[in-house]
């Protein structure tokens, strides 16, 4: 209540200046209400019943989206026969070109793809989502594929068709992903992933390497179509089964006109920091495996689901902050003090990630200090930038991100010494960066939202 309201009160219940200069010794009644006001503590009641919380999800499910980023791995196992030749530049296996290429492209492109999907859900027209899914995710496939067979140069056919299909792995899964069909998702990945383990450990026929690849590549993309196809075909997951259905037609949400459709498409250009930031995020990884860290890439890649969940995580005690806090620098202080915790659990959980797959990968030296130091870092970049993301901020992020990793990129070209301290030095730098940007943006409210 503002004082002048007090004041209000005062006169309305009869009290005159001179009634309250003889009771109170104060000039008028606006004096009384200042002096009121600085003497009674405010009190702010909580609402009746549990306090809504929008950014409450379950670890597990998070946890089970890591697991699904990270399955695809499997698949270079399993498709290592297919890298045949003589070792490329930099002391690649030969192919490796193509694949890094369309990886990159397909990690733009989905990224991008993966937003305008969202933006059209945040709208509540799941057709139009459903339709932006069905002709982006085709077309980045045939872009990846495209790049892949532009930069093949010397390296064997095979290879080229081993990038393409992980193009089209990277826009089914984008698909199934958006729509939350992370169970059906995985399903397809599991076999796929039990051969691969035992390819680690002892030889397996060729045809069954190829078999298995082909199979899962066909079962995800057929999961995928059925999700986007025009006639609306939506899949239940129950276990390995999956129950195909028509959705009810939309009582929630009217149908929008023509007019309200043209108003209120999000704009393509508003994908593109997305897309920039899926490009220098991915490149930043990739580098951390080039550097001789490839159990430092799966690790980043398992990370990314406690590293979701720490981000709802933080957005609640933003909220419980919001509502507890008296000024703008306590809500300062309350957000601070939640994102470094959020930060420290997730850079712990990175570590024991490292832990764990230096441990189970065969024949994988632990990593010393300065690539250990590296890999926490890079985390850190990460998910800061995650965090920048969801406030908004993302083309701070993109540009940090793209910068970061076009410097790593210069000194592998120019063949500098210590790709681990040049890592440490690039991303320690960017982290730096983002801190700062994420420190003023901390305390304005609008950023939580």
């Amino acid at each position: 209540m503002h004082p002048d309201e007090i004041a209000a009160l005062l006169e309305s219940d009869g009290m005159s200046d001179d009634q309250i200069r003889e009771r109170y010794g104060v000039k008028n009644s606006f004096a009384l209400a200042e002096e009121l006001y600085e003497r009674v503590t405010r009190r702010f009641p909580e609402p009746d019943g549990p306090v809504h919380d929008p950014w409450q999800v379950g670890l597990l499910g998070c946890l089970l989206r890591g697991v699904v980023f990270a399955l695809p791995g499997f698949g270079y196992v399993l498709g290592e026969p297919l890298l045949v030749g003589d070792p490329e530049s930099f002391s690649l296996p030969a192919g490796t070109l193509p694949l890094l290429a369309s990886a990159l492209v397909g990690w733009t492109w989905n990224q991008g793809l993966a937003h305008r999907a969202y933006s059209w859900l945040g709208l509540g027209d799941k057709p139009a989502a459903r339709h932006s899914l069905l002709t982006g995710a085709p077309l980045g496939a045939l872009l990846g594929a495209s790049v892949a067979l532009a930069v093949a140069g010397t390296a064997h056919p095979a290879a080229v068709a081993f990038a393409a299909g992980q193009s089209c792995y990277l826009g089914a899964a984008t698909v199934l992903l958006v729509m939350g069909r992370e169970r059906a998702l995985l399903a397809t990945l599991l076999p796929m992933t039990a051969v691969a383990v035992v390819a680690m450990l002892q030889p397996i026929p060729d045809a069954l390497r190829l078999t298995l690849l082909l199979g899962s590549l066909l079962a995800v993309t057929t999961l995928a179509l059925l999700e986007v196809r025009p006639d609306g075909l939506a899949l239940k997951g129950r276990g390995a089964v999956f129950d195909v259905r028509l959705p009810p037609r939309g009582r929630d949400q009217p149908p929008r006109t023509r007019r309200q459709k043209t108003t209120m498409s999000p704009r393509l250009t508003a994908s593109l920091p997305y897309a920039l930031f899926g490009l220098g995020s991915g490149a930043l990884v990739l580098h951390a495996a080039l550097s001789g860290s490839a159990v430092a890439a799966v690790a980043l890649t398992l990370s990314m689901g406690p590293a979701e969940w720490l981000l709802y995580r933080f957005r609640s005690g933003s909220l419980t902050g919001l509502r507890n806090s008296r000024t703008p620098k306590a809500f300062w202080r309350t957000t601070g003090t939640t994102l470094t915790l959020c930060l420290t659990t997730y850079l712990a959980a990175l570590s024991a990630l490292t832990f764990l797959a230096t441990t189970l990968w065969p024949h994988t030296p632990a990593l010393d200090g300065v690539s250990l130091a590296a890999l926490l870092v890079l985390g850190t970049v990460l998910w800061t930038g995650l965090l920048l993301q969801s406030f908004g901020a993302v083309m701070g992020a993109a540009a940090i991100c793209c910068t970061a990793a076009a410097a790593q990129t210069l000194a592998l070209l120019t063949h500098a010494a210590g790709p681990h301290w040049i890592a440490l030095y690039v991303n320690g730098t960017a982290a730096l960066v983002q801190a700062a940007l994420i420190c003023g943006l901390l305390g304005r409210v609008t950023a939580h939202r």
